[in-house]
């Protein structure tokens, strides 16, 4: 039987995603980009996002699996961003997530997968131009299995990004972002005393995720509440095996993907919806996935400004 296959998309943001990244739309703003709340301002979003793919790359052979067919993996994610000052903003979201096969008997797995919460500071803001840095921390909120890929919601390791971002705001409202990180990741406890990885046999249940990294371009244009962009994004884990011939995935992969996309935000006062789409278009150790996102966002100030 051929259990040849590919995980989920593991989002990068990313690969992170982290993704790993993983963080799916809703910008009201993102770790990724360059829009900040006011201070004592914050904003509520909730997006959905459905990714399939058919297709995956076993290494670089790309093939299909008709144990599988369709893969799905699909998420309901609440976010929360908080301006402490102008220039420092916090972020926290908590996913949802479940997965399944339109094809073959793999199990369909769900639950609440990561937390993540975000620290973004803007260091220089000058005649347009502004650099970010952006750290990350998540932490898996529940006790999901992480090798029963592609089924699985997640990897269950502990996840540290640090990231710095520069961008360019013309006065017309067209604005060019660029971004790169590295995330580090934890070992994971896997339920089983042994696996097999690198052609190697370890007799554990102890297993190193390899280090990931990313970076991402976006152009688009923001004004009068009306956002708009297209982007490209790169991520790779830094080392990592391949999923050996007609076998299952492993989190030991090196998994890597070429994302392009676009991005739409409408927030003409407190209220706003967006929506994204993108599309692997390279990759390894992965399914190629088309990805579609939809989100709500409510932004309201949370305290007063302090009267001299």
């Amino acid at each position: 039987m051929m259990h040849s296959l590919h995980k989920k998309g593991l989002r990068l943001l990313g690969i992170v995603l982290a993704v790993a990244g993983f963080i799916p739309s809703a910008h009201a703003q993102m770790p990724n980009d360059a829009i900040y709340m006011g201070k004592n301002t914050a904003c509520i979003a909730v997006s959905y996002t459905h990714s399939s793919w058919d297709k995956y790359w076993e290494n670089s052979l790309k093939r299909e699996n008709l144990n599988i067919g369709t893969h799905t993996t699909q998420s309901v994610m609440p976010m929360l961003a908080v301006g402490i000052t102008k220039n420092l903003n916090a972020i926290v979201a908590v996913p949802y997530i479940w997965t399944q096969a339109s094809a073959g008997n793999l199990k369909w797995h769900k639950g609440i997968q990561d937390g993540s919460l975000w620290l973004k500071y803007r260091f220089l803001n000058k005649s347009g131009f502004s650099l970010h840095a952006i750290g990350g921390a998540s932490i898996p909120l529940t006790d999901y299995i992480p090798d029963f890929m592609p089924m699985s919601i997640g990897m269950q390791c502990k996840t540290a990004t640090a990231r710095l971002l520069a961008s360019y705001r013309h006065k017309s409202g067209v604005y060019l972002t660029a971004s790169g990180s590295y995330i580090f990741r934890s070992k994971i406890t896997i339920d089983r005393d042994s696996y097999q990885a690198d052609g190697k046999l370890y007799n554990t249940n102890k297993v190193s995720v390899p280090n990931a990294y990313d970076a991402s371009a976006r152009l688009g244009y923001l004004k009068k509440g009306i956002q708009a962009e297209g982007f490209i994004e790169h991520g790779a884990c830094d080392g990592g095996d391949y999923i050996r011939r007609n076998d299952m995935p492993f989190p030991t992969n090196n998994m890597k993907s070429t994302v392009v996309g676009v991005y739409a935000k409408f927030q003409p006062k407190n209220i706003g919806v967006n929506a994204r789409a993108s599309h692997v278009i390279e990759g390894r150790n992965m399914g190629q996935a088309t990805t579609y996102s939809v989100g709500v966002l409510y932004q309201f100030r949370y305290a007063k400004e302090a009267k001299n």
